[in-house]
């Protein structure tokens, strides 16, 4: 029996993203990706597929993973759990096999961009600490909840949650406790905590950091895992690409009544952009400047340039002044810079 298998549950009938486990991205079915990560895993010896349709257990087959049988219908509905999906497909190997995994891996196939070196290390976590029941991969959320409340019918504030500051609502954001919420790319649990507690991590839950987050529920998710997936493979193939980058609030800070004279540099973000052209990739810089003072900024904005040792092919004037922009990229600088391994990546280990 594997000592370490990778489950991944792949049920039909999404809303949010119609038929999205089997929805072509960047040329293979979005669940392809995670099963390929499972096979990549140096800590991982058997992938399996837990689904409930013929079809999508043929594809699952194709791309390497066993799919020994199909899940019944009423564990597979759209409110139906991750440990109903689990139990049924430990059960089934403990009856027809006669054994379960001691480590099983959780891989949400909505999850298609991920570090294969994450998993085996979380494994490695698990493995050396008998005291933790499972790992779970977390990201660093934007919006603090020290800052959010419940509201009443009366419409009495209430706090969400609490901390040992005081007032902690009022304080600054740099003052207030990191938060941490789950990313759905990788949960390793202990089989014994899935069938003896009845629970998909258990109480002793050790968070594995990661600075991405792309789970899918959305058609705009979905696009944005597709740019990073296409960015991924063009890179590997030694393809360049095109950059275009915003200078304010990219590369210069924002500066207030319009006045660029007054920008400073985002010196991490132009390391960033320098690295891209280092590369050989090509970085086209825009900026709206001029679009609401009607002034000339030309000369400023390439002075600054030269200043910050900014590295680029090209500059444009011009972007309208607006509310909001609709990017079709849908993707951070930062985003950028972590997919391409332009900064080291931030691992932890107990």
């Amino acid at each position: 029996m594997s000592e370490c298998m990778a489950i991944i549950p792949a049920r039909s009938g999404s809303k949010g993203v119609i038929d999205k486990n089997i929805r072509p991205m960047d040329g293979k079915p979005m669940m392809a990706y995670s099963i390929s990560h499972a096979l990549a895993s140096s800590s991982i010896d058997r992938v399996l597929v837990t689904t409930d349709s013929s079809e999508y257990a043929e594809i699952a087959r194709e791309y390497g993973a066993e799919v020994p049988f199909l899940r019944p219908a009423e564990i597979s509905g759209d409110h139906s759990t991750d440990l109903e999906a689990f139990r049924h497909a430990l059960l089934w190997l403990r009856e027809h096999e006669g054994d379960v995994p001691e480590t099983v891996v959780h891989l949400r196939p909505t999850h298609p961009v991920r570090d294969v070196s994450d998993i085996d290390q979380m494994v490695e976590i698990l493995k050396t600490h008998p005291e933790l029941d499972s790992v779970r991969s977390v990201s660093p959320v934007a919006f603090t909840p020290f800052k959010m409340w419940f509201r009443s019918e009366k419409g009495v504030l209430s706090q969400v949650v609490d901390c040992d500051l005081p007032e902690p609502y009022n304080q600054p954001r740099q003052m207030l406790p990191q938060v941490y919420q789950q990313n759905a790319a990788i949960d390793v649990v202990r089989s014994t905590v899935i069938l003896e507690q009845n629970s998909m991590t258990g109480k002793a839950i050790h968070g594995y950091r990661m600075h991405h987050d792309f789970d899918i529920d959305s058609e705009e998710e979905f696009l944005r895992a597709e740019q990073y997936l296409k960015w991924q493979r063009k890179s590997l193939e030694g393809e360049s690409l095109r950059f275009v980058v915003d200078i304010d609030g990219v590369i210069a800070s924002i500066v207030p009544v319009s006045d660029y004279s007054k920008a400073g540099p985002l010196t991490e973000n132009i390391r960033l952009v320098n690295q891209l052209y280092e590369q050989g990739h090509e970085i086209i810089l825009f900026t709206a400047r001029g679009y609401v003072t009607g002034m000339d900024w030309r000369h400023v904005t390439e002075q600054q340039l030269q200043e910050w040792a900014v590295k680029y092919h090209e500059l444009h004037f011009g972007k309208p002044n607006a509310d909001f922009y609709i990017d079709d990229k849908l993707i951070s600088l930062t985003a950028i810079g972590n997919f391409l391994h332009l900064t080291p990546p931030t691992k932890e280990m107990v």
